[in-house]
């Protein structure tokens, strides 16, 4: 192929995008085919390549608008010298022993009839050897919603049947159902790339784009980001966000402080805090204002009722926590007033004006000055440098990581051994710890999203959050990560049942083993392939969006399969 100078190869593999994971669900890394770019630099790096660097080289495809495509005369030609290549009976080529290559997929340009955008060859092996290629041609149509352009389901089974010389096929069934329609709801959401849908497999399709059985395998899918203005938890998020500026700011030597919302300034709510503390030197301090104790509740669980009923509420802050409560991002605005907040507090201590209570097994610096004043003495401190900085992320940190644990579990002090062991644990240095808290806000997140979208109940929740849990003790966080939950259909059925769904397929396979092969007719509100030569314009202008009336546009992809065989 190198010596094919309208051709360009690129070896796709790992973490690479699989540009034909749409209709071929191959494991391995692929060649992909296409027309060459010729320009002055492509020029320069050829000539300064070896033979064998080429030869070796492992090049990713370029990021064009429109993927160049070979026409599809030149591709068929391209996956002749490939199947030529890989087949032990032709002994003309010189080559003492064949490697068995990866699989070869050529773009194409659909100017035939059939509009094929893409032909493919997959090695079939037995053992080191290869015995036979399977023979891929996918063809792509659309938009439309003109529904006589389908096939006959009974017509498509026929056809495969012909083709393979097979009198029995199996049929299969997929649809995918989006449950959040996040692009049609508002800019935030469709911004934020957040979805939830549904994948859903059955056997025996009895007709084209039938809604699946209730006996079905179900799959959801969760993808979401935090920051959404309309969740529940959107306080929540804000608060962490202050926890993450400090924790930036302990980095770097730089705090960007919030501008203040609040009328009154941080010093002076505190000084009003503690002035209510000396009156209840007992330190079992409630509060007296019915309105302030509802805003610390707002501000700690930040949901609503039908999350409440499952995540239950905080109502157990110690004096770190509803100072911190006070000093968060409504109120602290500079380094200064930080300084003043801290100084009103230690100097209350010392005179032993207030003797707060704090829970058992705090760890915080400013924790550990208030069990040194039960006692009267108190180790000086210097409220200078990243000290006072330190004091307030130490003190965030533990009141948030409680409010999550009790979201999850209940009770803080009942935490299971995986929340001890990892998500809150104090063995590892503050950055890490404000990395794992955010772990837990964008769990959280998900498990919010499913309650109040998805009604979804304890029992549900919990496989949940085991997943989330597991993927985030092994991996750092990453809110486009998919979730993946196996479900019963039903559970979600109420969602999709009058819905149009964005991809529908159906498979018809003949044969067992590598002498399986398979007809593939698909249907997607997406186009298949990014170099299509279908005429797209006005597609989402046209869609059915979020259930309105008017048709759904779709793409059609037949996928055929035939084999060569070499022994």
């Amino acid at each position: 192929f190198f010596l094919q100078t309208d051709v360009e190869i690129s070896l796709v593999g790992g973490s690479c995008k699989n540009p034909v994971e749409k209709f071929w669900h191959g494991s391995s890394a692929m060649y992909i085919l296409q027309r060459a770019t010729h320009n002055e630099e492509s020029d320069s790096m050829e000539e300064s390549r070896t033979d064998d660097a080429v030869y070796a080289s492992e090049v990713l495809p370029k990021e064009t608008p429109v993927a160049l495509a070979l026409s599809v005369g030149r591709a068929k030609q391209l996956i002749s010298l490939y199947t030529m290549v890989q087949n032990p009976n032709v002994s003309s080529l010189g080559m003492s022993e064949l490697a068995v290559l990866p699989p070869l997929w050529a773009r194409c340009d659909g100017s035939d009839p059939q509009h094929t955008c893409w032909i493919g060859a997959e090695p079939l092996k037995a053992g080191n050897k290869v015995t036979g290629l399977n023979i891929y041609t996918v063809s792509c149509d659309g938009p439309t919603a003109d529904k006589t352009r389908f096939p006959n389901l009974e017509e498509l089974k026929m056809e495969h049947k012909i083709r393979h010389h097979s009198s029995v096929v199996t049929t299969k069934g997929f649809a995918q159902y989006e449950l959040i329609a996040a692009a049609a709801i508002e800019d935030t959401i469709a911004e934020s790339g957040s979805n939830i849908y549904v994948d859903i497999t059955w056997n025996g399709v009895e007709k084209i784009l039938e809604t699946p059985p209730v006996i079905s395998a179900a799959t959801l899918n969760i993808a979401l980001e935090s920051g959404d203005p309309r969740s529940p938890v959107f306080q929540l998020y804000r608060e962490l966000q202050l926890l993450l500026a400090l924790a930036e700011g302990l980095k770097s030597g730089v705090t960007e402080w919030p501008e203040p919302s609040e009328s009154e300034s941080a010093p002076k709510l505190v000084q009003e805090f503690l002035t209510d503390l000396k009156k209840k030197l007992d330190g079992d301090y409630i509060f007296e204002d019915k309105n302030d104790t509802e805003k610390i509740k707002c501000d700690t669980a930040a949901v609503d009722s039908c999350i409440k009923s499952i995540f239950g509420e905080r109502g157990d802050l110690d004096f770190t926590e509803q100072l911190w409560c006070k000093m968060k991002s409504k109120c602290v605005s500079s380094y200064q007033e930080l300084i003043d907040c801290f100084t009103l507090v230690i100097k209350s201590l010392e005179r032993g004006e207030i003797q707060p209570w704090i829970h058992q097994g705090s760890s915080s610096f400013l924790s550990q000055l208030i069990q040194q004043s039960y006692h009267g003495k108190m180790e000086d401190v210097s409220l200078s440098d990243i000290t006072p900085i330190q004091m307030l992320l130490e003190v965030g940190l533990e009141k948030m990581k409680k409010d999550y644990v009790s979201f999850f579990i209940g009770e803080p002090d009942t935490g299971s051994l995986l929340f001890q062991d990892y998500f809150i644990s104090t063995s590892v240095e503050l950055q890490e710890q404000v990395h794992r808290v955010q772990k837990l806000h964008h769990m959280l997140e998900i498990m919010v999203s499913c309650t109040g979208l998805l009604q979804f109940r304890h029992e549900n929740l919990f496989p949940l959050t085991q997943i989330c849990m597991k993927y985030y003790k092994e991996n750092p966080l990453d809110e486009k990560h998919v979730f993946q939950l196996p479900i019963r259909p039903a559970l979600v059925k109420k969602f999709y049942q009058n819905d149009n769904p964005e991809v529908w397929r159906v498979e018809i396979s003949c044969g067992h083993g590598q002498k399986e092969v398979k007809t593939t007719w698909q249907v997607s509100t997406t186009a298949p392939v990014e170099h299509g030569t279908s005429n797209s314009s006005g597609f989402l202008s046209d869609s059915t969006v979020n259930g309105s009336s008017e048709e759904r546009l779709y793409f059609i992809t037949m996928t055929q399969c035939s084999q060569v065989q070499f022994t």
